[in-house]
């Protein structure tokens, strides 16, 4: 493991006996840093406003996983620089010194929404793609023309190279997630994208009267 807490990141954990079953830490941990990258209001990103937007799509009771969702962001999403402070709530109740320190509210880093690219789902992924590059400096943006290109037509592939790169990240394949450089994924050897690739490359070899006939063929079997 090359990180002291990096390897604590289970968005794309799955039960031993069940490979397509998340655990109930990477839901948690996907809950959480969706609706840190929603934009809601600070109430709802505070740790108890988490877990009371949580619990009530769960229908169960919001006390129930605080201790969770508090050692997820403590322990794991604020120390890797996923999530952040974005400021606090003053309180009018409790402890005076409670009172003067406030509540503190949370949003996702540069790094935290690269992560979000991962697993929010192809509806969001415009939205937070430009979000991303738009914070994003030089060494970020070297792909940014393309991935956009690929974003409108091409969706479901943009979303697995995000998947990819941050699942190798989540399996310690990547050391570390910025700068953003899917050249990395080369060294993975991945087979879906090596197969992605080799069909392109033919693709633009053929004819025109061959791309008609292949795409007559793809469109019989998916």
């Amino acid at each position: 493991m090359k990180g002291k807490s990096k390897g604590k990141l289970a968005i794309f954990d799955t039960f031993k006996t069940k490979d397509n079953d998340l655990t109930g830490e990477a839901k948690r941990q996907r809950a959480i840093i969706t609706i840190l990258g929603s934009g809601g209001n600070p109430a709802e990103r505070t740790r108890t406003g988490i877990s009371q937007k949580i619990a009530k799509k769960q229908e169960i009771a919001w006390k129930n996983i605080y201790s969770g969702i508090f050692r997820d962001l403590d322990e794991i999403l604020l120390p890797m620089e996923i999530a952040e402070e974005d400021g606090r709530l003053p309180l009018k109740r409790g402890p005076k010194a409670l009172q003067e320190k406030g509540i503190p509210y949370y949003h996702l880093t540069k790094k935290g929404i690269l992560v979000g690219l991962a697993i929010n789902g192809i509806e969001n992924m415009p939205l937070q793609l430009k979000e991303f590059f738009s914070i994003s400096d030089s060494k970020d943006k070297e792909f940014e023309k393309i991935l956009m290109k690929f974003m409108t037509n091409s969706p479901n592939f943009t979303y697995s190279i995000f998947q990819k790169y941050v699942k190798a990240f989540c399996e310690d394949k990547i050391e570390e997630l910025l700068p953003f450089d899917l050249t990395k994924l080369k060294e993975l050897s991945d087979e879906s994208l090596v197969i992605q690739k080799e069909i392109l490359a033919a693709f633009l070899k053929f004819t025109n009267p061959e791309k008609k006939e292949a795409t007559a063929f793809l469109d019989k079997i998916g």
